[in-house]
């Protein structure tokens, strides 16, 4: 089949079994506990991820660690190829010594899932994953050195996913920096995914259920993660290095150009980065989780437009923008861009129904503006395999 047809799925997540069952033997969050559901008076299992959190966490079942049911949401959806991460909050609740020895077996764990599972073609599985890192508090330079080895030494694991804490002081700490090499010269993917969201009181005191923290919190603590990382100069460190941002980055593309004017007339930053703020955007890719064809439009430009930000202050690069064709810079944006469905969560409410984290995305992809065949094309699928080199 040819890669511009396939469909790759590359935010979808698993509770590998033996990370489920480390949940249920928890007693404070995170955790996973049995109730008996007020509608229809069975047990059921839920999961519990933050203090506080909505409806007392979410119903969960097999979708969430069962591969043949992962499977079979790939087929029901004409899914050929995911790239599997376990699902947050990872490690970040455990000691440093009991996250190192977690984060090797879950590494090994997903390995057995995807080498294991079947293949698309010859040089082709259905399934890839992002590896696990022991980030948390105590962690030593050794231990998270030693497991982006361990990663990389899976075949069939293709990354890291990550969280926006870091080691506990975010993105932007210098303790990052061996991780940041290791990750760079081991040619892992990034995949920087969110969890604890922004302060809750913000979401004031009427009951709105999960919908503020997921729609607005999530994105925006990948907004200002990604910005201190930027700010830190990390990607001029380090400028090979891989990131993918969920959520299609967040709010960072709606407000980079507003990050690049206060740079600028901040003498505390100004020289710090070798290029504008809106360069960077250039550097990073972005899933398509994005729901919209606009939303994904105006991605797409602010991406295609870094390369006229390199080594250029704010003045010149408006200047040389002008004139540049909209559907070029669009095009170009495309490149570093990829479809996700963010499976197992947001099911249909009936078993008969298509899930719509699939179907409003695809079509959010095919609607938009001036994106060619080959371009849509390119995010549905061929960009995930070009960057993680998956096939011939």
């Amino acid at each position: 089949m040819s890669a511009q047809r396939l469909l790759v799925d590359i935010h979808t997540h698993v509770y590998l079994p033996r990370y489920a069952a480390f949940l249920r033997s928890r007693t404070s969050v995170p955790r996973i506990f049995t109730r008996t559901s007020p509608e229809s008076g069975k047990p059921e299992e839920r999961l519990l991820i933050l203090d506080d959190e909505p409806s007392g966490g979410r119903p969960i079942g097999a979708q969430y660690w069962d591969r043949d049911e992962k499977l079979k949401f790939m087929d029901r959806h004409a899914i050929d190829v995911s790239v599997v991460s376990s699902a947050n909050p990872w490690l970040d609740f455990l000691p440093a010594q009991t996250a190192h020895t977690l984060a090797g077996e879950l590494n090994h764990d997903l390995e057995t899932y995807c080498s294991t599972g079947p293949s698309l073609q010859q040089d082709l599985k259905r399934l890839y994953g992002f590896g696990l890192l022991p980030l948390v508090p105590g962690a030593t330079t050794e231990s998270l050195v030693s497991t982006v080895e361990q990663i990389a030494s899976l075949p069939h694991l293709k990354g890291i996913i990550m969280g926006t804490r870091g080691v506990g002081k975010g993105l932007d700490d210098e303790a990052l920096d061996p991780v940041w090499a290791a990750l760079e010269k081991a040619g892992l993917v990034v995949f920087l995914h969110p969890h604890y969201g922004v302060d809750k009181n913000a979401w004031g005191e009427k009951e709105n259920g999960h919908v503020l923290p997921l729609a607005l919190g999530f994105p925006f603590e990948t907004t200002i993660a990604t910005t201190r990382l930027i700010l830190s100069g990390v990607l001029d460190r380090y400028p090979n290095l891989r990131v993918l941002l969920a959520h299609s980055g967040g709010a960072l593309p709606q407000l980079s150009s507003r990050l690049a004017s206060c740079i600028a007339h901040d003498p505390l930053v100004a020289s710090r980065l070798k290029h504008d703020a809106r360069y960077y955007l250039g550097k990073l890719y972005f899933d398509a989780v994005a729901y919209g064809s606009e939303e994904l439009g105006f991605v797409s430009d602010a991406i295609g437009r870094a390369e006229k930000y390199a080594n250029a202050g704010a003045s010149a690069a408006v200047s040389s923008a002008k004139g540049t064709d909209g559907t070029e810079k669009r095009r170009a944006g495309a490149k570093r861009m990829l479809f996700g469905t963010d499976h197992p969560f947001f099911p249909p409410l009936s078993a008969t129904e298509k899930w719509k984290s699939v179907v409003e995305n695809l079509e959010a992809i095919d609607g938009v503006y001036g994106w060619n065949e080959a371009e849509k094309g390119a995010v549905r699928g061929g960009n995930a395999l070009a960057l993680f080199n998956l096939g011939a």
